[in-house]
């Protein structure tokens, strides 16, 4: 449910296909948006699962889809 919600989140925001994304997919090096845009998904995402603020030394850890998806998993 984690997975497929970010998956969604991320087409939705960045217009992109969900067969476009896998777990391994990166946000900069595959996607090619930056870290602001990170963050922005990020806020969306603690407010959707209601999460705490990420903080910024996890937030540098978080690189592909599937980082994202184990930690909002893990603190949800």
């Amino acid at each position: 449910m984690v997975y497929d919600k970010i998956i969604e989140m991320i087409c939705e925001q960045f217009d992109m296909e969900p067969d476009q994304l896998n777990e391994n997919t990166t946000f900069i090096e595959d996607m090619g948006i930056d870290s602001v845009d990170v963050v922005e998904l990020v806020v969306e995402l603690e407010e959707e699962f209601g999460l705490d603020d990420i903080p910024e030394e996890e937030l540098r850890n978080l690189r592909t889809i599937g980082d994202l998806a184990a930690y909002v998993s893990a603190h949800i």
